[in-house]
């Protein structure tokens, strides 16, 4: 039996060396980058239970942060419309336009308006939103900001405008031919569109030309309110929150919506952390610690798997620092998996998405480069100045512009002067004779190029997107050229 035992502990060694293992056979530990791992007879000691459920708690809990990132995108979305606005009903439209405005808003576009708002299909039941006829781009979205629909030229409506009707789960389809039927897998239904339109007029008219209601309510429909945000409120509210109140999303999530076959094993692993379906979010002293650090971590991996991306093909050419901003499919669900880093990268930066947004057609839909390094590999540091030359003929039917953003909450830079864009739809940017546009971002504006300029704020970091609105063939062929934002440097 001594034998026995012997021969089985010098296996158990070998086969842990082989693994890169260090084994002290006699004391039955095993040293691991978690520590040591203690045994008695080959059973995991107490103490060692302890620490290898903690450990687990803990890695689950970092992976569910990068799971749950499009849900709490979308919940905090809903969160910071009704908070800055007051809207509290479907009918409830918010339109936001303006720096002051989208201050709060993840990566948001300041050249052109939003009109968005969140169906509650649990308390209306089956909702109409009707869309006006006219340059808009939007789309309708699930919980999990998977695009339902797309609005507009690129939508079934065309750019004729239309009736949609959605449906959640569970409801009954109406004998509605004049209307375009739309299933929901959730609930929660957020959507919005932007407002293309360059004259003044007709874009106030794709502003409130928007209209929602409940289907049942459809003979006498209430009137659709449109909002504004207040401004002393956009930036009250965090983008993405942090710490518990992150998990406290993802409860509300669980608790409000159908869990879909692809999730179960995620919502599974939330069981141990406090979370579960039916149950309130009450986390004991354990679960609080693990969460609130898993919540830090899976917060530093969203940041790498962002701004460092590691998806084939995310760098738009070789040559540059531009990455696309967008590596998923709108779907998120493949053939074979369902795009987990693809969709984390996308949605812990950006809130919102279109089929549009990839669309492969010439001349439709929108396109996004992302640029989180300079030419020479070092991050956007707002004490420093840089340069962007745009090359003659940027490849967009309609224009395109430039948008800074805080590295930290992801949404438009702050600055003293309110302002964080440029496009080519500004009069003042200054054109070369060639037709390009040279751009600077610092702290002071250079000589002459005053409007070319986007102020930065010493101490605070920043990354940017490039639209390219209506891209066209060179965008696609990767012919066209957006060379690396350099760092000026000063005379010494």
């Amino acid at each position: 039996m001594t034998y026995v035992t012997r021969r089985h502990r010098v296996w158990l060694s070998a086969m842990l060396f082989v693994m890169g293992v260090t084994v002290h056979v006699a004391a039955q530990a095993v040293e691991t980058r978690i520590g040591t791992l203690d045994f008695d007879h080959g059973v995991p000691t107490p103490q060692t239970v302890t620490k290898l459920y903690d450990e687990m708690d803990f890695q689950r809990a970092c992976q569910l942060y990068l799971w749950a990132l499009p849900a709490v995108t979308a919940a905090q979305g809903r969160a910071y419309t009704q908070f800055v606005s007051g809207a509290r009903e479907s009918r409830d439209v918010v339109i936001m336009e303006g720096y002051r405005s989208l201050s709060g808003l993840l990566t948001a576009n300041v050249t052109t308006p939003y009109v968005g708002g969140g169906l509650d299909l649990a308390t209306d039941g089956p909702t109409v939103v009707e869309v006006p006829a006219g340059l808009i781009a939007g789309s309708a979205m699930d919980g999990w900001e998977r695009p339902l629909t797309d609005f507009g030229v690129t939508g079934p409506d065309q750019g004729r405008g239309g009736r949609y009707l959605f449906l959640g789960p569970g409801q009954a389809t109406p004998d509605a031919p004049d209307v375009i039927i739309v299933h929901s897998p959730t609930f929660g239904v957020p959507f919005y569109y932007r407002a293309l339109d360059p004259d003044p007029a007709k874009e106030q008219a794709l502003k409130t030309g928007v209209r929602v209601y409940p289907w049942k309510l459809r003979d006498d429909p209430p009137a659709t309110r449109y909002l504004t945000p207040d401004s002393a409120k956009v930036t009250q509210m965090p983008t993405l929150p942090r710490g518990l109140a992150y998990w406290e999303r993802v409860a509300a999530v669980i608790n409000e919506e159908p869990v879909e076959d692809r999730d179960r094993f995620f919502v599974a692993m939330l069981r141990p952390l406090g979370i579960e379906k039916g149950k309130p979010f009450r986390p004991d002293g354990r679960q609080k610690r693990i969460l609130t650090e898993a919540a830090l971590v899976g917060e530093a991996m969203a940041k790498a798997n962002d701004f460092a991306k590691r998806v084939p093909d995310s760098r738009y050419r070789t040559d540059t620092q531009w990455d696309y901003v967008i590596v998923l499919d709108p779907a998120q669900d493949l053939a074979d998996y369902s795009q987990l880093d693809e969709r984390a990268a996308y949605f812990y930066e950006g809130i919102f998405l279109t089929r549009a947004m990839k669309s492969r057609t010439p001349g439709v839909g929108q396109a996004y480069l992302g640029a989180y390094h300079d030419k020479d590999g070092r991050a956007f540091d707002g004490a420093n100045s840089y340069h962007l030359h745009v090359p003659p003929d940027p490849p967009a039917k309609q224009f395109w512009s430039i948008t800074l953003y805080d590295i930290d909450t992801r949404a438009l830079i702050q600055n003293k002067e309110r302002m964080a864009d440029r496009s080519s739809r500004m009069p003042d940017v200054k054109k070369n004779a060639d037709g390009s546009v040279d751009l600077y971002f610092g702290p002071k504006a250079p000589k002459g190029f005053e409007h070319n300029w986007i102020p930065t704020v010493p101490g605070r970091a920043w990354f940017c997107w490039f639209r390219l609105y209506a891209p066209l063939e060179a965008y696609f062929d990767r012919s066209w050229l957006l060379p690396d934002i350099e760092r000026v440097r000063s005379a010494e």
